[in-house]
């Protein structure tokens, strides 16, 4: 494997991974056994588009993890599915199975060896466990550590915002962004799944939102609206189903980026399960940042950021 080959997975896969990770909680509105459940019990039909919202909204702290199932597409750069189970009492917490099923991604961790890897969530990082092609280019170990502290110097103003968002997200960013946007809706009921919701829906601004939900500086968010311009992200369509008890069953979210339409799917159930991500062994990890001076790079410097280096 080339050096510039090896760099852009793990550049891609630290992308990919924070995304997958934020996606599939700030896609998420609200959970819990019984616990922390909305205050509306079965009246989600009777009530205000934003009334149910923020009881739905309410109703996350208290739930603390759930079982996530999610597709997402982006453009021609890749298409995937993810299945796990997230906690967020603490930051995001657990594990996803992550399955490349097509876009040039797909066709880059093929020479890998496989289209998938598991994507373990801790309070200061995330962890990717490659397979066994990988792990003979890394000394033998199998995980790559990516540090959110990393991750925010390594990404400019849009890795600031994923260490944000890692750290402090919790599981209702789509519901906030329909609130916080003043444009949302009551569609009508359907099924899903077997279970009876209330469908939601509206559009919100991306730049907005990071705004809104996060505490980046003036000028992380400066720097940040000007690369989700350079990417071609505005505007996000969001529809969220939520049950009789005001608790998410379903989030879609879709857009459009430079290299095309976005999109990503969710659904959510198990509310309240246990979540289990004991930190990957130190002897079987090898640290991004470590990874790109063995290669010759500087951690922070431009072509590091995103991994898409040109291949040589």
């Amino acid at each position: 494997m080339k050096r510039t080959t090896m760099r852009r997975v793990a550049g891609s896969i630290a992308v990919v991974t924070a995304l997958s990770g934020a996606a599939a909680c700030g896609a998420s509105g609200s959970g819990g056994s019984g616990k922390g459940a909305g205050t509306s019990g079965g009246s989600a039909t009777r009530v205000s588009p934003v009334a149910a919202l923020r009881s739905a909204e309410k109703s996350t702290d208290g739930a603390d993890s759930a079982r996530v199932e999610s597709t997402t597409t982006m453009g021609s750069m890749m298409s995937m599915k993810a299945d796990g189970v997230l906690g967020w009492h603490d930051g995001l917490t657990g594990n996803l199975v992550i399955t490349y099923t097509g876009g040039t991604m797909a066709a880059t961790m093929r020479q890998l060896g496989t289209t998938s890897m598991q994507a373990r969530y801790l309070p200061d990082a995330y962890y990717a466990r490659m397979g066994e092609q990988f792990a003979r280019q890394a000394g033998g170990k199998h995980w790559i550590r990516y540090g959110y502290e990393d991750l925010a110097r390594l990404g400019g103003s849009s890795g600031a915002y994923l260490k944000d968002q890692m750290q402090n997200t919790t599981p209702n960013q789509s519901v906030k962004l329909l609130l916080a946007s003043g444009d949302v809706k009551k569609v009508g009921t359907e099924r899903v799944r077997g279970v009876d919701t209330t469908h939601y829906a509206g559009t919100v601004d991306v730049g907005d939102l990071a705004r809104k939900n996060s505490d980046l500086s003036a000028g992380q968010l400066a720097g940040l609206k000007k690369q989700l311009t350079q990417a071609g992200v505005g505007t996000e369509t969001v529809d969220i189903w939520l049950n009789d008890k005001n608790l998410l069953v379903k989030a879609v979210e879709k857009g459009t980026i430079a290299s095309g339409e976005y999109a990503q799917t969710a659904y959510y159930s198990d509310y309240g399960v246990k979540v289990s991500a004991p930190k990957p062994p130190a002897s079987d990890t090898e640290d991004f940042k470590d990874l790109l001076k063995k290669q010759g790079l500087t951690p922070g410097s431009g072509d590091t950021s995103t991994g898409s280096g040109s291949s040589s």
